[in-house]
């Protein structure tokens, strides 16, 4: 509802104005990073409104391919595929634009007292063939409040730049992840879903780290010291599954669109991604 109303908003404003709105679509890692920019920008250019949604990384490129929207968000680079056919459809180059950098977190509520996993142990949970069911599979942890000590996977629909990129950089590119899982939405359904079930772990953007959930530290193997997700360790790039975030473009973008993008390289918008759990690019 509230991504609802700002887009209306946003909208009404723009209309009032007889100015101009920009449709920015995409992905649920970016989404509360895109809208508090366009908040800010309304009042840098009171004539442009950002409309803001989300859908997932999928989503906003093939808004992109087809041409409806003017800014595509991914937590993902778009696949080669994606690009040529947004090239041939809208008869201009896709240009990439870095916006920030994340490190993708594995949540657990705070009452689980798992501390680390390696890339082997969250395979074994998510991947296609694993075989960890229960908690206790995963050295020997016991969940306080989780009947059985049953594992509630909660992942996401196969659209989201988030799912295909854990896919590829922890279980495998030849692998998909197993069936089975809650596989919602967003992003925040799945931090609030994993807020209230003791038994359960999801992945997402560390941006969504709260009091209300616990960010796993992650080796890339049992014997190699784990890390945890953390501005400084995705900006160094120390964590095992950091990645940037992006915004892409296609063609020549309207005179709107290129200064919103030169804003967001600002200091004032720089200090939203920092606000916002991400980190900016140098």
């Amino acid at each position: 509802m509230l991504r609802y109303l700002l887009i209306v908003t946003l909208v009404a404003c723009s209309a009032r104005h007889d100015g101009v709105v920009i449709q920015n679509k995409g992905s649920d890692t970016i989404v509360n990073l895109a809208q508090a920019w366009a908040e800010e920008y309304q009042k840098v250019q009171p004539a442009v409104a950002l409309a803001v949604s989300g859908g997932g990384s999928g989503t906003g490129i093939a808004a992109l391919i087809n041409g409806t929207v003017d800014i595509a968000n991914s937590s993902r680079a778009i696949k080669p595929e994606e690009k040529a056919d947004a090239e041939k459809n809208n008869g201009g180059a896709v240009t990439e634009h870095i916006v920030g950098l994340d490190a993708l977190a594995l949540f657990v509520h705070p009452k689980n007292p798992l501390a680390e996993m390696s890339f082997e142990e969250i395979a074994c949970i998510f991947g296609e063939g694993g075989t960890c069911d229960k908690w206790s599979d995963i050295r020997g942890t016991v969940v306080p409040g989780c009947k059985d000590n049953q594992i509630i996977r909660v992942s996401r629909q196969s659209n989201s730049g988030t799912y295909q990129y854990f896919r590829e950089s922890v279980v495998g590119k030849k692998k998909d992840l197993r069936l089975g899982s809650m596989d919602l939405n967003g992003s925040r359904e799945g931090i609030d879903m994993v807020s209230h079930t003791p038994c359960a772990i999801s992945y997402t953007g560390m941006g969504y780290l709260s009091s209300h959930v616990k960010a796993i530290c992650v080796s890339r193997a049992k014997e190699v010291p784990c890390v945890s997700p953390t501005p400084i360790t995705a900006a160094d790039k120390t964590y095992p599954i950091s990645r940037e975030l992006f915004m892409y473009t296609v063609g020549t973008p309207k005179p709107e669109v290129t200064a919103f993008l030169e804003w967001i390289k600002s200091p004032k918008a720089r200090e939203i991604i920092v606000r916002s759990g991400y980190v900016p690019v140098k």
